[in-house]
């Protein structure tokens, strides 16, 4: 891929064109709001220059509900040898181009699994692919060249390439992100008119829960008017054991012992199968699961305090894969979680405690 398009320059569009633009690509960048396309241009994404002829690949990466309008028009005007857009919805683009009697020969769905809670060319980064999953939904009718580009643009972006069934795409993505994006909004909604005093006690659980329920509405309800049945199934599930839940925690307040021990079975039940479904979230590079113990260092909220326990833990000679951060309440300091394979437990705790750490037992 020598050149290429990209039409929509938000946080997608532009991370896509700064990866691109870093690896030689020539990048021409487009929007319907101009003065966004020049900020993606200044960040080093492109040029916001049309292109003189047809570009190797247009990417369009437009809300879902304007896609298929989006590569309509480039189709049409002949932009690209091939095309690809970035929506997180698959099936109904794809039908919307058929029903506008396109030929599908030179398009490819796509769809980044990566993203981030803020929106617009200024979030972005060339980075923000690398090591991630890239859904690919070709059909019959797509070009052995245009698969070729699109496993070359996600290559260039240093993703990894997925190909699936647009259908199963959008059941798949229902689940693992759309719905739980609604449920950590509904959680997040009970902390808006709650007390000062309840707020405050807030730890790194609801900051857990709640995280991506700080991601812009506008673009949600773009995703979400685009995949509205296989969300709304999967919230009936989700109903459903809440009006269990609901039911068992009732009972537990029952003066009945047969009523409290059935409760405390149901909430047992509901306990018992969010670990099993847990533990299938694919670990560390999408391996399976391992489990990990935490060296958990007390910190002071002052600069370079986590470079050093990452030297000092480099020093030791210990990997760390994963690390957390607590924030104590009204204090400048906190508590750095380190997931360590357990054998390197007591080799970081020792030399951590040599080198002055103070380590919560």
């Amino acid at each position: 891929m020598r050149t290429a398009l990209v039409i929509g320059t938000g946080l997608i569009g532009t991370s896509a064109a700064l990866a691109l633009a870093q690896r030689g690509v020539v990048v021409h960048l487009a929007d319907h709001d101009p003065e966004q396309a020049r900020t993606a241009a200044a960040l080093g994404a492109g040029t916001d220059q049309a292109p003189d002829g047809p570009v190797d690949l247009a990417i369009v990466a437009a809300p879902p509900a304007h896609v298929a309008a989006v590569l309509a028009d480039a189709m049409t005007r002949g932009l690209a040898r091939g095309y690809a857009d970035v929506a997180s919805v698959k099936g109904g683009p794809r039908r919307e181009l058929e029903a506008k009697g396109l030929d599908l020969a030179s398009y490819i769905g796509t769809h980044p699994m990566s993203g981030r809670e803020k929106s617009g060319p200024l979030a972005a980064t060339a980075d923000l692919f690398e090591g991630r999953p890239w859904v690919l939904t070709p059909t019959r009718d797509t070009d052995t060249e245009v698969l070729n580009l699109a496993l070359e643009l996600v290559s260039l972006c240093r993703a990894l390439p997925v190909v699936m069934d647009a259908d199963a795409h959008d059941r798949a993505v229902a689940l693992v992100s759309h719905m739980p994006h609604l449920v950590s909004s509904m959680v997040a909604a009970r902390l808006e008119h709650a007390d000062e005093s309840a707020v405050r006690l807030c730890g790194q659980g609801i900051r857990d829960v709640t995280r991506i329920a700080a991601s812009d509405p506008g673009m949600w309800i773009d995703i979400l008017s685009a995949n509205p049945g296989p969300v709304a199934d999967l919230l009936a599930d989700v109903s459903a054991d809440l009006d269990e839940t609901v039911g068992a925690l009732r009972a537990l307040q029952s003066s009945d012992a047969e009523k409290r021990r059935a409760g405390g079975a149901g909430i047992e039940d509901v306990l018992r199968r969010g670990n099993a479904g847990q533990v299938r979230v694919p670990g560390k590079h999408g391996s399976a699961p391992r489990a990990y113990e935490v060296v958990a260092v007390f910190i002071d909220d002052q600069p370079g305090q986590l470079a050093r326990i990452f030297a000092d833990a480099g020093a030791a000679g210990v990997n760390i894969e994963d690390v957390r951060i607590e924030h104590a309440t009204g204090q400048q300091a906190g508590l750095v979680q380190l997931w360590v394979e357990p054998k390197a437990v007591p080799v970081l705790t020792s030399a951590l405690r040599d080198r002055g750490w103070a380590l919560r037992q």
